[in-house]
């Protein structure tokens, strides 16, 4: 019995495949600071096993779409989860940080297959407002399971160590993955036949890239992603650090940050419906300025309470619940049949985006703990300019 569109089951397996790559980062993060006690490695080393899983989900991004146009969504997907289970094994076996780093990149690169193609499934399947709509949905369940793996990742760490987080990421995969041999039907309608060379993904790449609809997308996308990033590859370091929190207690707090992401999500979709996708990126890209600028000026002022971070990155990721879904839906919008690639370079310069970020935070953070609000705010200030200015262009032209 295959799934079918229009139902939740369908809905509820689309979620959990984007909800991969924060199970992949989120259930961990309590476990940063044992893992460099574990190895005896220092803070930047540790934080290489974020910033080089971002790096490799880009370059996994960059194929898996391509692909997926061209021989059908369901064996590119089976062949990433394959990945994924193999890879999140190695991570829970690791002899070393380096060989940690390692296998995170593998597991980055099964990732990748997932998530772009989640998105994919809903552009062949679904258009205009509905097609928004469920990716706000989906949303809604992607946001769910980071709310409860850094808790549960804190539990798993003080009651059986750093290595538990990665074993459990093995066990929900593959059955997850069993889910979608099962039950997924392929939903590629006409096949691409753009050259998958090295070249021709190129090529396909630069033809897409130069269209401005997708440019605004994108943009504004990879800005805010970037702020989100620099929270989750630093923020156990800040809250367990200066702020004295125990893993389990920042595993917590994180779960307060998933809400404002997930009430993001449900509000997105009443805006949806009055505005449509401008108004939605207006009041994203709103959020996610006001979060970061409010952060960082409490952090200047020093209430000393972990909650002077916590707060105001829940109205940032309020913002990226209304802007993710958005960006990512408009970025493939005007390419049928080329939604996978499409999907694919987006991811790309998010996750681009996102990497550079966290190198940069990982940096600041070895000088002061402000580095974090500080990255936050810029993420959020320049996704709000670039939001104004084209829209505003896209509204005189």
């Amino acid at each position: 019995m295959r799934l079918r569109p229009d139902t939740l089951a369908l809905t509820a397996v689309l979620g959990l495949m984007t909800a991969l790559g924060p199970l992949s980062t989120d259930m961990y993060l309590p476990s940063l600071p044992a893992i460099a006690e574990a190895f005896g490695a220092s803070t930047s080393h540790v934080q290489l096993t974020l910033s080089t899983y971002l790096v490799a989900f880009a370059v996994g991004q960059v194929i898996y779409g391509p692909l997926s146009d061209r021989y059908g969504r369901r064996p590119v997907l089976i062949a990433s989860f394959s990945l994924y289970v193999l890879a999140s094994g190695a991570c829970a076996a690791a002899p070393s940080v380096n060989g940690l780093i390692m296998a995170r990149a593998l597991q980055a690169l099964g990732a990748a297959g997932p998530i772009i193609l989640a998105r994919t499934v809903v552009r062949d399947l679904y258009d205009g407002h509905r097609a928004a709509r469920e990716m706000a949905r989906m949303g809604t369940i992607m946001g769910v399971v980071p709310a409860i793996a850094p808790a549960l990742g804190g539990l798993l760490q003080t009651w059986f160590g750093w290595r538990a987080s990665f074993i459990a990421s093995f066990a929900g995969a593959a059955m997850l993955a069993a889910a979608v041999i099962v039950l997924l039907p392929e939903t590629l309608r006409q096949r691409s036949d753009a050259s998958i060379s090295p070249l021709g993904i190129l090529r396909n790449f630069a033809f897409i890239g130069k269209n401005p609809v997708f440019r605004m997308n994108a943009a504004i996308a990879a800005l805010a992603y970037g702020g989100l990033f620099a929270f989750i590859s630093g923020a156990s370091f800040v809250l367990q650090g200066p702020y004295g929190l125990t893993p389990f207690q920042m595993g917590l707090s994180f779960c307060l940050v998933v809400v404002g992401y997930v009430s993001g999500t449900v509000l997105s979709r009443r805006v949806i419906g009055i505005g449509g996708g401008p108004a939605v990126i207006r009041y994203g890209t709103s959020f996610l300025a006001a979060g970061g600028v409010v952060m960082l000026a409490l952090r200047l002022v020093g209430t000393g309470s972990f909650l002077e971070i916590v707060l105001p990155m829940m109205l940032y990721t309020c913002g990226i619940g209304f802007i993710l879904p958005q960006t990512m839906l408009g970025a493939m919008q005007p390419f049928p049949e080329r939604a996978g690639a499409a999907s694919s370079l987006q991811g790309v310069t998010q996750m681009t985006s996102a990497a550079l970020v966290g190198i940069a935070v990982a940096w600041g953070l070895s000088y002061s703990p402000t580095a974090l609000p500080l990255a936050i705010a810029a993420s959020g200030l320049a996704s709000f300019t670039v939001a104004r200015l084209s829209l505003r262009r896209s509204a005189t032209g």
